[in-house]
């Protein structure tokens, strides 16, 4: 029966004789304390001895009551005793208490314990099957899960609500996405499509694959929704970096009345962060300090990226001072922070304070956020030092390919290309596209054609998908004047049909983003926008600025360069906030590439000469302009 289960025999013999039991013989039956009572009371061990005194007369309803205690309180030790007396007394536990049993060894995370129960089951229901199958999608078993339920498929018990909401988690992957939308199907036949918790994992499982449009569909199909199904669609918008439309799907539930809880509002945060919509993130930091769900770490940790990825660091600063309790995350999240705005020397000083405190141990991202602050704050002295001392050992975390690419790209910024060349051939792990492309765009900065050819063609090997690729190699050729091998590398994209990533720029006004592409021609107020950076231009150059024609990598004359360089969508950008912000209004503009060194000049004598500070968030770190002069030190 349950005697090979338990894993037990191990046990028993050791339950059977402890104190519990050798105790419960010296004593008379007297009349005794009900066992509901003395659970209810927390007494889970005068329990436990009640039931030792009761031996055999020891009826379902007080091994229920007990186990329940046990299920709460995550007592294994105690649940084993409970366990144990079933099998010395030779109790024959029905489906209910099996399923218990197996409840919970999988919440005390004794897997093997709970599929033995299992095993032994001689008959099993819904309920059963359900609870094995949850025990493997929540110890992340997806291929188990999966196989458990076809077995009982197999079994011919009917899965329900429950079942379907549960099995679905497990279907991860490409693989398990298949296998899910055969799942759906079965949901359909069985009608269960518009149950709240099916539809709610069915609508996660699109969102974790990328089918974002399904999941809206699967969403729009329900009847009734709570805040948990309309925070998974808020939430997959969001990760897809949808993130204008997690917004407005937000805007949209809450005038219908959605009550927010923690996990919405991170998710918010989180598509906030990607817009960088610095005005709709103090808003829903408002709704958070009025719905006093303020003390969730995880939410304090989304405010902190928001405000550092709304190019306000300082007031991310602030949150973090003032957090009762800090997790690895907050430390990363600030360390993080600090890295994409080029403060390096903030970085160091936090990460030591990060050591000092002692309480937090540091992770392999800590190391990351580190080593790239270096590299953006120009300290590749002290990222090289604490590069080698984790490559010694002395930090107690093995250097992964992700620091191996941090010192590259710390190499290449400074100029020693050759250096890092040389690093990249020496790593212990096989490089991977990104690092190549670190290297390339280093090439292209300190203009090392030799290096950057042989980098050049061994990406166009390992991606010859990327367009960005064949864009550096060819910006490349061109920043040599070599227009020819420029043309032919323009020539294999037409061929390949590679479409380069177009030039946009969004800014944030009056609680609408506005974007702007490259020569733009499709923002209503174009022609108004495009004559105001022509003024700008014109008033620039009085005061000294110069047109970078360097940047404009076409083989055509200098009037046209200039004209081309007047369409960079972040003075698009810049121009329109001008036009319509309020006086000494915060300039935030955010570029899905890299800010150009023309675009960025033409920032400062924005700031300098209408006295505004001006926030550039490219795709790789923030320019915190002040009176004309960048907190990257013109070092990007």
């Amino acid at each position: 029966m349950l005697r090979r289960s338990f894993c037990l025999y191990f046990h028993v013999k050791d339950l059977l004789l402890s104190p519990i039991y050798t105790f419960s013989r010296q004593i008379s039956l007297s009349p005794s304390p009900n066992l509901k009572t003395l659970c209810s009371n927390g007494q889970l061990n005068e329990a436990l001895l009640q039931m030792a005194i009761l031996g055999s007369e020891m009826k379902f309803e007080g091994y229920d009551t007990i186990l329940n205690q046990c299920v709460s309180q995550r007592a294994i030790r105690e649940g084993q005793r409970v366990h144990a007396h079933m099998i010395k007394t030779c109790y024959l536990p029905p489906v209910y208490l099996r399923t218990r049993l197996i409840v919970l060894y999988n919440k005390c995370e004794c897997l093997g314990d709970a599929r033995e129960v299992f095993d032994e089951m001689p008959l099993r229901n819904v309920v059963s099957w359900t609870a094995m199958i949850s025990a493997y999608s929540q110890r992340g078993f997806a291929s188990q899960a999966l196989n458990l339920f076809v077995e009982m498929l197999r079994s011919g018990t009917e899965p329900n609500e429950f079942t379907f909401a549960t099995i679905l988690t497990s279907c991860i992957g490409s693989l398990g996405f298949k296998i899910g939308r055969q799942i759906h199907s079965i949901v359909i036949k069985r009608n269960y499509e518009s149950h709240m918790f099916v539809g709610s994992s069915l609508l996660d499982m699109y969102a974790k694959s990328g089918r974002i449009h399904e999941a809206h569909g699967v969403f729009q199909s329900l009847p009734e929704r709570d805040v948990v199904v309309c925070t998974a669609i808020i939430s997959g918008y969001a990760q897809m970096g949808l993130d204008v439309e997690a917004l407005k799907l937000f805007r949209q539930l809450q005038s219908e009345g959605m009550h927010s809880n923690y996990v919405t509002y991170a998710s918010v945060l989180t598509a906030l962060s990607g817009l960088a919509a610095l005005n709709h993130g103090k808003q829903v930091h408002n709704h958070v300090l009025r719905s006093g769900q303020s003390l969730y770490v995880v939410l304090l940790n989304s405010l902190i990226d928001m405000y550092s990825k709304c190019g306000n660091v300082c007031y991310a600063r602030r949150i973090f001072d003032h957090m009762s309790e800090r997790t690895c995350i907050s430390w990363n999240a600030m360390l993080v922070g600090y890295s994409k705005h080029g403060m390096g020397r903030e970085v160091l000083e936090l990460f030591k304070l990060m050591r000092e405190e002692n309480k937090v141990k540091p992770d392999s991202i800590t190391y990351l956020a580190v080593l790239s602050g270096c590299s953006h704050g120009q300290l590749e002295h002290k990222g090289l030092e604490i590069f080698y001392n984790m490559a010694d050992g002395k930090d107690g975390i093995e250097p992964e390919i992700e620091h191996y690419g941090c010192v590259v790209d710390l190499l290449g910024r400074v100029g020693r290309i050759e250096e890092a060349f040389d690093f990249i051939r020496k790593m212990p792990y096989v490089p991977t596209a990104a690092i190549w492309g670190s290297l390339l765009g280093s090439c292209r900065v300190h203009s090392n054609v030799d290096i950057g050819i042989i980098v050049g063609q061994k990406l166009l090997e390992i991606e010859p998908e990327n367009a960005g690729n064949y864009v550096i190699l060819s910006n490349l050729y061109a920043s040599a004047g070599k227009w020819e091998d420029m043309r032919n590398i323009r020539d294999v994209m037409q061929e390949k049909a590679v479409i380069k990533e177009p030039g946009r720029s969004w800014v944030e006004l009056d609680q609408i983003v506005h974007t702007f592409h490259a020569s733009d021609h499709t923002h209503p107020r174009r022609e108004e926008v495009a004559r105001k950076v022509k003024e700008l231009a014109i008033k620039f150059k009085e005061e000294g600025y110069v047109p970078n024609l360097s940047c404009v990598l076409y083989d055509v004359d200098e009037e046209q360069k200039e004209k081309v360089l007047l369409g960079h969508s972040e003075k698009l950008a810049m121009a329109f906030w001008l036009i319509d912000a309020p006086e000494g209004a915060t300039i935030r503009v955010i570029k899905n590439l890299r800010v150009c060194v023309d675009c960025h000049s033409f920032a400062k004598f924005v700031s300098k000469l209408y006295a505004r500070t001006v926030i550039l968030r490219d795709k790789n770190r923030f320019h915190n302009i002040v009176g004309g002069i960048c907190s990257c030190g013109d070092y990007w």
